[in-house]
This record gives C-alpha cells, structure tokens and sequence, in this order.
C-alpha cells in the first residue's frame, strides 16, 4: 500500500500518495512520455544536473507561471543543467501551450500514462491522478540535493532557492 499525506487545494484537503523524498535520497528511476509514442526515464539526463518542476496542469495560472520562469531560468543555467517539467496533461496539450508560450528551453514530460513519476516522487494526487506541485533538484550523480513539496497547491515554489540549489552544483 502506498504512504499517503495531505495537502491542500484552496484550502480544500487532498491526498497525496507516495513517500516523502529528501535531500540526499536517491532520485527514483521513472518513465515519461516526450510524445505519445517517446518515452524518456532518469537515466536518458545522466550526467546533468537536473531541475525537476512538477505542476498540476499547465493550462492553470501558477502552473503557466512556473513553467515561464524556469523557461527563462534554463536559458541561463548553461549546458551542466536540464530543466524539466513534469505534468499529467497530454504531451500534445503540452506541446500546444509551449507553442502558444514560446516556451523552448524546457523539456515538457507527460506523466499521464500510469502517474509511475508522481507516486515514486510522493507528488500523484489520489483524488484527481494529477501530480502536485513541487521542485526537485537532482545532481548529476542521480542524488535529490533539494526538494520543495507545496502544501497549497494553490501557491508558486520558491523559485529563488530552487535555482539556488542548482547553482551550488554547477
């Protein structure tokens, strides 16, 4: 059986299942889809540090957001670093936002299939199957260095110490 949390949705009581991840864990493998027929898992991005943004459904205000600022953050960060953006939306609805947002420096996984990403990261929703809101920065060595779980799902990460995070490793 799966550990479950709770968090919150305007205030509103939801549960999240899978473990509670750490700094210092081991990053869980998983499998995500690029496309509808493209997968990728953890190790396709070895060597890399990794900035791992989880949003909720990229059609929604903070989400749209988040994705923006870790856009413009990518474009910064320099080759040592991929930013990746995890969602439960359709690879084509993801594909259409970036289009319309002119988001190009991120890469946009889908986490539709079998949510296998938000239970092994303790992020999958029990009541919607969607992922929760959250950061995760994972070294090249495939380590977790820093993690933010939201309790609101409502609210945007701490950008500032997510990229942070990145920095100290690069």
């Amino acid at each position: 059986m799966s550990q479950e949390r709770q968090a919150a949705l305007k205030g509103n009581p939801i549960t999240l299942l899978g473990p509670e991840l750490k700094a210092g864990d081991k990053a869980p493998d998983f499998t995500l889809n690029k496309s509808l027929v493209e997968t990728v898992s953890l190790s396709d991005f070895a060597g890399k540090v990794k900035l791992v943004s989880v949003v909720p459904s990229i059609d929604t205000g903070v989400c749209d957001a988040q994705t923006r600022r870790f856009n413009v953050e990518a474009g910064t960060l320099g080759e040592k670093v991929i930013v990746l953006t995890v969602s439960a939306d359709l690879p084509f609805a993801q594909a259409r936002w970036c289009g319309a947002a002119g988001v190009d420096k991120v890469v946009m996984l889908s986490d539709y299939k079998d949510n296998n990403f938000g239970e092994a990261y303790g992020v999958l929703i029990k009541e919607f199957a969607l992922d929760m809101r959250a950061i995760f920065v994972i070294d090249e060595n495939d380590t977790i260095q820093y993690v933010e779980y939201l309790s609101e799902m409502s609210e945007h990460p701490n950008y500032d110490a997510a990229i942070e995070a990145v920095k100290k490793l690069i």
